[in-house]
């Protein structure tokens, strides 16, 4: 079975146009292209903002002329990662997708169902002739993943809907009324470059092979951070043998929990045995850990050759320390929403700059916003003690929810209808466009549903195929029984 196999076969075609154009954060170049040609096609009017963000209108269809405008919402970006032994240009290659059972992933990457699926249900609305709705405005917001730089720049009367319908949700019978703010923190840290010793053990290790994830959804999952565990290991050496550090990269994009990390180390030559035993102890306790979330962790160690140059011993010392003490993963659960992470952080990436400096960024998320940037200058403060200068973005705004909002009065009642049970009502801890949509836009009545996705941002990425078809009646269901003013 292919993907030409699935229903509904018109979201399932479009969503395989979809993989097939390059996408990857703030190079959307070639996505917008796709949109707009498909726009002329199907002769629907189409506009463009300065942020790159696309609007395409359809009017209504006969009868429904009296339905107020509604707006569509998905971001075009996706997260690009694979793993290390996969071959693929994210900027070129076209995502090849497999069929798994009841799930659809790719070979290697991320699938780019995240927000993928949207774009193609918006695209099967746009292009139907026999769908019943109102007018429609289907708006595709660009570089959602690395910081909601369209939703940021958006223009506040880019569109005239005062219903939104945000496509970007991971998880069929659920639909959400409110998310989590966020920020993201850089830590630079200058080190002395010194001669590396000649007398000691050189060695490389790695951590690999965990799930990752996305680092709002997965945040409570239990999965590990190869930053946190790789510096882990490292801080026991150095505790028990003395550690020279000469290299270390690990984690890659902001919102992703890490899945690799390596470093380029030395211990004085006579350690060179127990440092293998004390991998051994370490592996065993870590495989313990986390023998149910990370069943396929590996950590290895290779000897290697005298380097020229290594990180001086102080510097050293200070980055292990605070890159183990580093604050991750879930920092609070919301007392008002059972079940909900309030807020998190994630140490998400560590990589040596040609610069003889390293840039370590964190994400932090929250419900709260004081607590959102309560928790950000936790890290701030941590890494200023070892020298480092600390910089925040702009953050972004939550998204309060609003239980009396007529448009989740008709995603409840027309799921219940169609399926036989209320949907849930939820707040997610991960970042949506919707917080900002409705700084700009006041008025807006918004609800955010999709179909289930599992391991969003990782290459393990995958999206059940029959939620797809329950997605899709219950977007047309919608359309046909917006309310009206």
């Amino acid at each position: 079975m292919t993907i030409k196999d699935l229903n509904p076969r018109v979201v399932w075609a479009y969503f395989e146009e979809v993989t097939r154009v390059p996408r990857p954060s703030n190079k959307e170049e070639k996505i917008i292209k796709y949109l707009r040609e498909f726009a002329e096609s199907k002769s629907l009017s189409q506009k463009s903002d300065k942020a790159g963000n696309l609007l395409i209108s359809k009017p209504a269809t006969p009868g429904f002329e009296y339905f107020p405008t509604v707006v569509l919402q998905s971001h075009v970006d996706m997260v690009c990662e694979k793993n290390s032994d996969t071959e693929h240009n994210f900027e070129t290659d076209p995502i090849q997708t497999v069929v798994d059972g009841e799930w659809l992933k790719a070979k290697g990457t991320t699938l780019g169902a995240d927000n993928g699926i949207g774009i193609a249900a918006q695209l099967a609305v746009l292009a139907s002739d026999d769908i019943q709705h109102g007018p429609v405005e289907c708006l595709f917001t660009v570089a959602e993943e690395t910081g909601l730089n369209g939703a940021f720049g958006l223009e506040k009367d880019f569109f005239t809907g005062n219903i939104l319908l945000n496509l970007d949700s991971e998880e069929e019978g659920e639909v959400f009324i409110g998310c989590a703010g966020g920020i993201d923190s850089t830590v630079i840290f200058p080190y002395n470059k010194v001669a590396a010793p000649k007398d000691l053990f050189y060695f490389h290790v790695a951590v690999s092979k965990l799930k990752g994830g996305h680092s709002g959804d997965d945040i409570d999952k239990g999965y590990a951070n190869a930053n946190q565990l790789l510096a882990r290991f490292l801080w026991n050496l150095n505790e028990k043998f003395g550690l020279t550090l000469v290299e270390i990269n690990g984690g890659n994009l902001h919102n992703a929990i890490p899945r690799e990390a390596k470093a380029f180390a030395a211990v004085p030559f006579q350690y060179r045995e127990p440092l293998r035993i004390e991998l051994n102890h370490f592996l065993a306790d870590v495989e313990d850990e986390y023998k149910t979330t990370e069943p396929n962790l590996r950590i290895d160690l290779e000897s290697d050759s005298v380097p020229e140059n290594c990180i001086g011993k102080a510097d050293s010392d200070k980055l292990i320390s605070a890159l183990y003490s580093c604050p991750n993963g879930v920092q609070a659960m919301s007392h008002a929403i059972p079940g909900l992470v309030e807020t998190s952080t994630n140490l998400a990436s560590v990589r040596m700059l040609p610069d003889q400096t390293i840039k370590i960024v964190t994400s932090q998320r929250s419900s709260v916003e004081s607590a959102k940037y309560d928790i950000a200058h936790k890290v701030e403060s941590l890494f200023k003690l070892i020298g480092a200068t600390v910089t925040h973005g702009d953050g972004y705004p939550g998204w309060a929810p609003n239980t009396d909002s007529p448009i989740l009065k008709v995603a409840v009642d027309t799921h219940k209808e169609l399926f036989g049970y209320e949907p849930k009502i939820k707040a997610i801890h991960a970042g949506l466009e919707c917080g900002l949509f409705l700084k700009k836009y006041p008025g807006l009545d918004m609800v955010s549903f999709g179909p289930t996705l599992r391991g969003v941002h990782s290459p393990d990425e995958r999206i059940h195929i029959p939620s797809v078809e329950s997605f899709w009646k219950h977007l047309l269901a919608i359309l046909k029984n917006i309310p009206l003013k």
